[in-house]
């Protein structure tokens, strides 16, 4: 699981171990925020070589891990969890270190209460759409959506789809079929980069998305599809009964599903923001 946690509407990319249970953090984007530095990677560079000829390795205390970077492809990333984090903020000198350790421990502390009751990971994700001014019926569509989608990746892991690039491939295979477009080039379409494209569905998208991907499961249960080949012909045909029925829709509105609409920002609005 991937996620962007913000500090200060600042952005710090995050990997849960579900192994460890525990986070990973982007240990470039801490640094950037606490140093205030216009080089990121440099000054984590210069860190590292400073306290090497102290004695102290800050590699050791790091992973490398893919995380999407700005241009949207993802990239090895030195990542830490929490406490090589608190190691590495030592050797930052930054009057934000106190509030950021406070930050990873509610990070931390709010995970451990998901875990628990799931529930609570449904309320914040409701509780953050609605600050963002999404509608009621829209949330409603998005989660039903989420639960739909969670079935149909439960499916895959039972039926021997591990790696996260084959969910990714897919993924893809089902929403080019119904759409017409690969997800990038719908994330295109809206002028998002980073931003999660299920945030920016308008509600026939959503329940687009959600019927070509609960026509999949069910056609790959009935062929009992195992594997990639396998699932991504599945893929395919649950795709295009969703397919059908958006165009049907078309040719009865005149209108089309797949649009341009997002929920960002207006452009003197996102500078506004920008500057706060």
């Amino acid at each position: 699981m991937n996620n962007i946690k913000l500090f200060e509407n600042r952005k710090v990319r995050s990997y849960w171990d579900e192994k460890e249970e525990q986070w990973y953090f982007s240990v470039i984007d801490v640094v950037g925020i606490l140093s205030e530095s216009p080089d990121p990677k440099d000054y984590w560079y210069r860190i590292k070589k400073r306290e090497k000829l102290s004695g102290i390795e800050l590699s050791t205390i790091c992973r490398q891990l893919k995380l999407e970077s700005a241009d949207g492809k993802k990239y090895a990333t030195d990542c830490s969890n929490v406490q090589g984090l608190l190691r590495i903020i030592q050797a930052i000198p930054s009057p934000k270190a106190e509030p950021f350790k406070q930050w990873l421990a509610k990070v931390g502390y709010e995970r451990m209460q998901e875990i628990a009751d799931p529930a609570q990971c449904l309320d914040r994700a409701r509780e953050n759409w609605q600050k963002l001014g999404r509608s009621e019926k829209w949330i409603q569509q998005r989660m039903t959506g989420q639960e739909t989608r969670n079935k149909l990746t439960d499916y895959w892991k039972d039926a021997g789809i591990k790696e996260r690039d084959e969910f990714a491939m897919l993924t893809n295979i089902i929403h080019e079929e119904w759409t017409g477009l690969t997800v990038k080039k719908h994330k295109d379409l809206k002028g998002l980069k980073t931003q999660n494209l299920r945030d920016h569905m308008s509600e026939a998208e959503l329940i687009f998305t959600a019927l070509a991907e609960i026509s999949t499961r069910q056609i790959a249960e009935a062929d009992q599809a195992k594997g990639l080949p396998e699932n991504a012909v599945a893929g395919k045909k649950g795709g295009a009964v969703a397919k059908n029925a958006r165009k049907e829709l078309e040719s009865k509105t005149g209108k089309s599903v797949v649009t341009g609409e997002n929920f960002l920002p207006p452009a003197k609005e996102k500078k506004q923001i920008d500057k706060k």
